[in-house]
């Protein structure tokens, strides 16, 4: 009995990767069992109303009205005593009044940047609104992390402080990363607290999940001590449901909701005033921040709440959404490839199935990651633009794949585009579709590698969009080598590219993010599409010109004369 390799190493892959795909979305479905929040009830809450579709603070002439505020507020008034704003621009001056009346206090913020112009009005603005709503406000907070900005000398802002301390008499305050704390301690003399913040996924070196609230903790353990004299508040912690991994640091909802809950056992326990960043999702922030940034929000930006202060929580609990997309897909491509086939194989068939369901899966990763990530319609149309060459790929490998299982002893069949007015023109008439679309997937992960490498803070990892055409071109040659041609050298640039760009990624990254370590694997086996056939077809022409020189020097022992066949190096 013969036994078709091919054809047992692709259905093996197809089947793991079908498996694979399911377990994936099976876990996000998952209920998780975690620790219950000490109370439904808790202290403050970062509060910024730019969570309505088109809404930002950069915007000019942003106004937010009053009955959006009143409509956030009294559903914070549910679960937190105050809100903490950090600005009374834009409308925002309205916040205290609203929150004394549904029974909350104020953490009222001041904007500070690096327009003095505009420093001195929004001061003259809070001035004004502290004094106005002197029941509803506990403290004011003047400026949010200006000295981490770099946008004001610490001298000129003690003097803000101060400024608004005399003309309110209420309590004030400061609000920086723990960091910057302890780089100008000399602060602590203008305000009547310290604020400090403290966000495990944000430092310097990321803190994973398992270790933020113990970080949380020695980090304001150490503050307290720097400052004796001063009380401490945290004045921002949180962890974000989205956004790229940060060394061992994952963003996701149910990372979110282990984080706060753990913090709130342990601010419970210790008594440790805080406000948690933030109430809403600021869709915004994606601008500054990357994806993470917009993701911060107990509540989502259209207020529907994230997860429950008790009980299991789940990461997706619509995540029956990726295996159906991957039924769907199936059948799809069983329909189109048998369209037309008077007698379609089983083993056609079973390829189109398989591949057709792992692959829907993927797209229905990328397409929750396009909903998350896509900022304008611009992004919207680059990311639906390359999600759309995901699916020809797709679809390009369901054909050649599924005809490698049919007949795995014959070599794929290309798929081509004929265009007769191209050779009219002088262009070639026919285009090879694998190599159109392997040709786009290099050069578009070349460009994704270079901005990882040189600019990768805010930048997440692509993997659905590029798996299918990382796994596929570099399963074709394993299956059908073509030793023909050796591949361009174009091609060969963009692939030592790529793995010279895994290595960096990953040391840029570190070992603990596994995110990193697929993408690097996803480009590893790009690389791999190029250089394996490439070296192939090489070895292949080395072997055919060492034959014809042994033919060539057999010429003397017929002829009399003496063959000379000079000998070029080795390839390999």
């Amino acid at each position: 009995m013969t036994i078709n390799r091919p054809r047992i190493i692709l259905t093996a892959l197809l089947v793991v990767a079908t498996l694979a795909a399911t377990q994936y979305w099976w876990q996000r479905g998952r209920l998780i069992q975690m620790p219950d929040a000490p109370s439904g009830h808790l202290m403050c809450v970062s509060y910024a109303p730019y969570h309505e579709p088109g809404q930002t603070p950069f915007a000019a002439g942003t106004i937010i009205p009053p009955a959006q505020i009143e409509h956030d507020l009294r559903q914070l008034a549910g679960n937190f005593d105050c809100v903490r704003t950090y600005s009374v621009g834009q409308g925002l001056d309205a916040v205290p009044a609203i929150a004394h009346r549904l029974g909350m206090h104020v953490l009222l913020g001041i904007w500070l940047g690096r327009d003095r112009s505009a420093n001195a009005r929004e001061i003259a603005l809070g001035i004004h609104t502290a004094r106005a709503h002197q029941d509803a406000i506990r403290a004011v907070v003047v400026g949010n992390e200006v000295l981490l900005r770099g946008e004001l000398p610490a001298s000129e802002l003690a003097a803000d402080i101060s400024q608004v301390r005399t003309a309110t008499g209420l309590p004030v305050t400061y609000a920086d990363v723990w960091e910057y704390w302890l780089k100008y301690p000399q602060l602590a003399d203008a305000v009547s607290f310290v604020t400090t913040h403290i966000l495990p996924y944000w430092e310097d070196h990321p803190v994973a999940i398992d270790a933020a609230v113990e970080h949380v903790r020695r980090v304001y353990e150490k503050v307290r001590a720097a400052f004796p004299n001063k009380p401490v508040l945290i004045g921002e912690t949180g962890w974000p449901s989205a956004g790229r991994q940060r060394g061992g640091a994952v963003p996701s909802r149910v990372n979110e909701a282990r984080f706060v809950r753990g913090f709130l056992n342990y601010a419970s326990r210790s008594g440790v005033p805080y406000n948690l960043v933030e109430a809403y999702d600021q869709p915004w922030k994606r601008w500054l921040e990357g994806t993470a940034g917009g993701y911060w929000g107990l509540y989502a930006a259209n207020g529907q709440q994230k997860f429950p202060l008790h009980g299991p929580v789940s990461e997706d609990p619509d995540w029956y959404f990726g295996p159906l997309t991957g039924v769907g897909f199936a059948l799809v491509l069983c329909l189109s490839g048998f369209a037309g086939r008077r007698k379609p194989g089983v083993w056609h068939g079973i390829g189109l199935l398989l591949l057709g369901y792992a692959g829907g899966t993927v797209l229905a990763a990328q397409y929750e990651q396009l909903l998350k990530a896509s900022r304008d319609d611009f992004e919207w149309l680059m990311g639906s633009s390359c999600t759309l060459l995901e699916l020809a790929t797709l679809w390009l490998f369901a054909r050649l794949f599924a005809h490698c299982l049919q007949t795995p002893e014959v070599p794929c069949r290309e798929t081509t585009w004929n265009f007769r007015l191209l050779g009219r023109v002088g262009l070639p008439p026919a285009i090879n579709l694998r190599e159109l679309l392997w040709s786009l997937w290099l050069f578009a992960s070349a460009v994704v590698c270079l901005l990882l490498v040189f600019d990768p803070r805010y930048r997440g990892f692509p993997i659905a969009l590029f798996q299918p055409a990382a796994f596929g071109f570099a399963l074709f040659p394993l299956l059908h080598p073509d030793t023909r041609h050796p591949t361009s050298l174009e091609k060969r640039i963009l692939a030592a590219w790529l793995g010279l760009a895994a290595i960096l990624i990953v040391s840029i990254e570190g070992f603990e993010n596994t995110r990193a370590l697929v993408w690097a694997l996803l480009c590893g086996l790009l690389c791999l599409s190029v250089w394996l056939p490439h070296l192939r077809a090489r070895q292949h022409q080395y072997a055919h010109y060492q034959s014809d020189c042994a033919r060539f020097e057999a010429i003397p022992h017929q002829t009399g004369h003496a063959g000379d066949c000079a000998q070029p190096r080795d390839p390999a």
